[in-house]
């Protein structure tokens, strides 16, 4: 029994390690004498997104360098010893940033209001400011695949907008790069590694406020989706992958003014008087890493 659980495990491992190394490569993440801010909250994403790129450190053709940052927010009873303790035990540069956004947040939101927007943008304002002090290249953050769907039903039901995370951007300040490096990662492989590992967690719910009920219920939605229809959440992330603008109906980024019949074929064309036809949801497949991704070795 304990060896299946090896393997199982060393098999999880293998799959983000490659999920991860596959999404620096498709989108640009990490160049050769990067210095990346790793954002440490203390949740299972942040700890798997270091514990994967300490590995990548190591086996990668390129060198570049890493510094865990956690934002000490003084909410009461914030564990402050635990993440200090871990990053010492690894030998990792790191930072601890403490700002009483908590006091801040509390005086601004009336109590029982969910607090996450003003203390995700007083959160993102010090890291900004951190990123400039280490003189970091990159910021990479621990959203997975799940949020990028996740954020992406948000958008369209409440915000009016085909819009999701990108898994990498220019910063609203415009002077960092941030990175995703875990887009490619499934929830539930992180959960299961994070369980796997030990991981000491902070949990998110020391400020007393409740959790984003839209996101909440999005996520219920896509859970009961993957449950039903096995397959169903790969696809839908292959289709973020795979966007087809004059297939939508944005002027802005297509110029349907123009279309003429020129008598050219179009693969992609409208079968204007077909019915849609759909292959049926499948069981969910593994994504294929590519031969040439710049990492030597991800066993």
């Amino acid at each position: 029994m304990a060896s299946e659980n090896q393997y199982r495990f060393n098999k999880l491992q293998k799959r983000i390690r490659r999920d991860t190394g596959k999404a620096i490569q498709d989108f640009g993440m990490i160049e050769d004498g990067d210095h990346i801010m790793v954002c440490l909250s203390g949740g299972k994403d942040s700890y798997t997104l270091l514990d994967t790129l300490l590995y990548l450190q190591k086996v990668a053709p390129i060198q570049f360098s890493l510094v865990a940052v956690n934002l000490d927010q003084k909410q009461p009873g914030f564990p402050e010893h635990i993440l200090p303790a871990y990053l010492d035990k690894l030998g990792v540069e790191y930072r601890i940033v403490e700002e009483d956004t908590y006091s801040i947040v509390k005086d601004k939101i009336p109590e029982g209001k969910t607090t996450c927007s003003l203390c995700s943008r007083l959160r993102r304002g010090i890291l900004y400011r951190t990123a400039k002090e280490l003189k970091a290249t990159k910021i990479a953050l621990g959203h997975h695949r799940d949020d990028m769907i996740e954020t992406l039903f948000l958008n369209m039901f409440h915000g009016g907008k085909l819009k999701s995370m990108p898994p990498k951007l220019v910063s609203d300040n415009g002077e960092h790069v941030v990175i995703r490096p875990l887009a490619y990662a499934r929830e539930k492989d992180i959960e299961q590694y994070s369980e796997a590992m030990a991981f000491p967690i902070i949990p998110c719910n020391l400020c007393g406020s409740q959790e984003n009920l839209q996101r909440k219920h999005i996520k219920q939605m896509l859970n009961q989706w993957d449950k039903q229809f096995p397959g169903r959440i790969e696809s839908l992330f292959t289709a973020m992958q795979n966007v087809v603008p004059s297939h939508l109906a944005d002027s802005t980024l297509f110029d349907f003014k123009s279309v003429a019949a020129d008598g050219i074929a179009d693969e992609n064309g409208d079968k204007a008087f077909d019915s849609d036809s759909f292959s049926p949801d499948t069981s969910g497949t593994e994504p294929t890493l590519l031969n040439n991704i710049p990492i030597k070795q991800l066993a």
